[in-house]
C-alpha cells in the first residue's frame, strides 16, 4: 500500500496513480498542519471582529444579500451540505473517489481555507481506512465548485450518507464506528470549504490523463504491428524525413515506429516491391499520433496546474484579509478534457481505418476479412464493424462540453464550465479507443501469426505476441471474438502490453 505525503510541493499526475489502483495511506506533513492551523486562527479573528464573510455571515449564491445570525452560522454549514447533496446516476469508482478526497486535502494544505485541523484529519482518516463516500457522477456544472458531488463527499464527515467500506455499501456512521471514528459538527465556513472547489472535475481529469498516456503508447505499438502486417513501408518513418517537420510529437512517434520495426523479416520480405505509397492510416501515423501526443501534453499540464492550485472561496489570506474570487470555476479543466477527448478520438479513428484496410485482404498473402476460408467464414468482418461503431460514438462524444453553459443559482452563476461532463465523456472516449486498439492488435497479430509465417515478426513484437498467446487462441476458424477483445483490453489497461516493449524506450 502506497503512503503519500501531503506537502506544499507541487505534485505530478503520477503522484495520484496509486489512488486509482487500490487503498492508500496519506500523511499531512508538519508544515501543512501549521499552515492550516494558522489560517483557521486568522479566520476566527476576522469572524470575531465582525467581518462580513460570504457563506459564513451571509447566504449563498443569489441569497448572499441575506445576513445570517451568529447563532445560526453552524446550522448554515450543516444545511448547506444536506441541501446540496442532490447528485444522481451511478457513483464514481473507488479510484476517482480517493483522488477527490486527496485533492481536497491538498487544497486545504495550502493554508488559505480557514478550516479546523480536526476536519482535515477526519477526512484523512476516512481515506486511510478506505471509507469512501458514495458520490453520484451527475449533478455538477463545474462552476461554483463541484457542489453536488462534493456535498456527497462531505456527508460522511457529519455522520450521514453512504460509504463504500470493505466491499460493502453501508451508512457512514456504521463504517466509522467499526474503525472508531466520530462525525464532526461543522464550524463556520467548513461546509462551504468542503463543497467549493474543482476536486471532482480535476479527479476525473487526472484519471483521463493517466489512461490517455498509456493509450498513446499502445497506439504506436499497435500501429507499428499493423505497418508490418499490412506490408507497408518502414522507410517513411526515417528520422531525416521527420526532422523537416517542427512537431516534437511527430518526431517521437516516427522514431518509435522505426525502432519497433527493426529486424522484421516481414518488412524485409517486400523491400523491393513496386508499391509507391501506403494509405494515410499507415503512412501518416506520426502526423496523427504525434499531434495527439502534443495535445495530451497540453491537457496534462493544465490538469497538473489545477491539481496544485487553490480552488476555495472565499480565501483567508495570510495578511489577514478575506478575498473573494472565482477559483472554483473549472473552465480550464473543461477545455483540457474537450481537447484531450478529440486527441484520443483521433487515435481510435485512424486505428479503425487500419483495421478496415485489412478487411480487403493484403495482396495474395492475406485473404479478405483475415478469414482462412472467406465466404464460409467471416473472420474479422464484424470485429471491424464493432470498431466502426465505437468511432461513430466518439464523434458524438467529442462535441465540446465547454462551449455550453446554462445559468444557475438564480442567475448569479451565469457562466458555467461543464467540466465534469467534459471529463466523463473523455473517459468514455478513452474506453472506446482502448477497445478499438484491442481489435487492431488482434487483427494485426493474427495476420502475422497465421499468414506471414514462417517470416519472423520484428523482435520488439515477439514478447507482445507471446503475452497475447497466453490469453488468446489464434485459430484459423471462426470463433466468438468478444472475449478476446476484452482480454486484450484488460492487458492494455493494466499496462502489461506496453511493458512488453519497455526496453525499446517507447516515449
Amino acid at each position: 500500500m502506497s503512503t503519500l505525503s501531503i506537502t506544499s510541493k507541487n505534485c505530478s499526475l503520477d503522484y495520484f496513480a496509486p489512488c486509482l489502483n487500490g487503498p492508500i495511506k496519506v500523511r499531512l506533513d508538519s508544515d501543512s498542519r501549521k499552515s492550516i492551523q494558522k489560517s483557521h486562527k486568522i479566520f476566527l479573528e476576522l469572524l470575531n471582529n465582525g467581518k462580513k464573510i460570504y457563506g459564513v455571515t451571509t447566504g449563498f449564491g443569489d441569497l448572499s444579500s441575506i445576513t445570517i445570525d451568529t447563532n445560526d452560522q453552524k446550522k448554515l454549514q450543516l444545511n448547506l451540505i444536506r441541501s446540496h447533496a442532490t447528485g444522481v446516476g451511478k457513483s464514481f469508482d473507488s479510484g476517482v473517489t480517493r483522488v477527490i478526497m486527496l485533492l481536497k486535502l491538498l487544497n486545504w494544505s495550502k493554508g488559505v481555507s480557514g478550516v479546523r485541523i480536526e476536519l482535515v484529519l477526519l477526512l484523512q482518516d476516512l481515506l486511510n481506512h478506505d471509507i469512501l463516500p458514495v458520490i453520484p457522477r451527475q449533478g455538477s456544472v463545474g462552476a461554483s465548485g463541484d457542489l453536488a458531488p462534493l456535498a456527497h463527499m462531505a456527508l460522511p464527515l457529519i455522520g450521514e450518507g453512504l460509504v463504500s467500506f470493505q466491499d460493502r455499501i453501508m451508512p457512514a456512521m456504521l463504517a466509522m464506528k467499526e474503525v472508531g471514528l466520530e462525525p464532526i459538527i461543522l464550524e463556520p465556513k467548513e461546509g462551504l470549504s468542503l463543497i467549493n472547489g474543482t476536486q471532482v472535475s480535476t479527479a476525473i481529469a487526472i484519471k483521463a490523463c493517466l489512461d490517455a498516456e498509456n493509450i498513446l503508447k499502445v497506439a504506436d505499438l499497435s500501429g507499428a504491428i499493423s505497418v508490418e502486417s499490412s506490408l507497408s513501408s518502414r522507410s517513411v518513418f526515417k528520422s531525416e524525413i521527420h526532422k523537416l517537420k517542427n512537431h516534437s510529437g511527430q518526431r517521437i512517434v516516427a522514431a518509435n515506429i522505426w525502432k519497433l520495426l527493426d529486424k522484421s523479416e516481414i518488412v524485409l520480405s517486400h523491400k523491393n516491391c513496386d508499391r509507391m505509397q501506403d494509405p494515410y492510416s499507415f503512412r501518416c501515423i506520426p502526423q496523427v499520433h504525434g499531434i495527439s501526443r502534443e495535445n495530451y501534453k497540453c491537457a496534462k499540464k493544465i490538469v497538473e496546474n489545477e491539481a496544485n492550485s487553490v480552488s476555495d472561496n472565499p480565501l483567508i489570506m495570510p495578511n489577514q484579509k478575506i478575498l473573494n474570487s472565482g477559483h472554483f470555476h473549472a473552465e480550464s479543466i473543461a477545455q483540457a478534457m474537450d481537447n484531450l477527448a478529440i486527441a484520443i478520438s483521433e487515435i481510435g479513428s485512424i486505428s479503425e481505418r487500419r483495421v478496415h484496410y485489412f478487411m480487403k485482404g493484403v495482396g495474395d498473402r492475406v485473404p479478405p476479412f483475415i478469414a482462412s476460408n472467406p465466404g464460409l467464414e467471416s473472420g474479422f468482418m464484424i470485429a471491424h464493424v464493432t470498431a466502426a461503431s465505437l468511432v461513430s460514438e466518439n464523434k458524438v462524444l467529442t462535441h465540446p462540453a465547454s462551449v455550453d453553459t446554462i445559468p444557475t443559482s438564480g442567475g448569479q452563476e451565469d457562466f458555467v464550465s461543464m467540466a465534469p461532463w467534459a471529463g466523463r465523456k473523455c473517459l468514455r472516449v478513452i474506453d472506446n479507443v482502448r477497445n478499438i486498439l484491442s481489435i487492431e492488435l488482434l487483427a494485426s497479430t493474427t495476420i502475422n501469426e497465421l499468414f506471414h509465417a514462417p517470416l519472423k515478426m520484428a523482435n520488439a513484437f515477439l514478447p507482445v505476441l507471446k503475452l497475447l498467446k497466453k490469453h488468446v487462441h489464434y485459430s484459423r476458424t471462426d470463433r466468438p471474438l468478444h472475449s478476446d477483445i476484452k482480454l486484450v483490453n484488460d492487458l492494455i489497461k493494466s499496462n502489461q502490453i506496453i511493458k512488453c516493449v519497455k526496453k525499446y524506450n517507447i516515449d
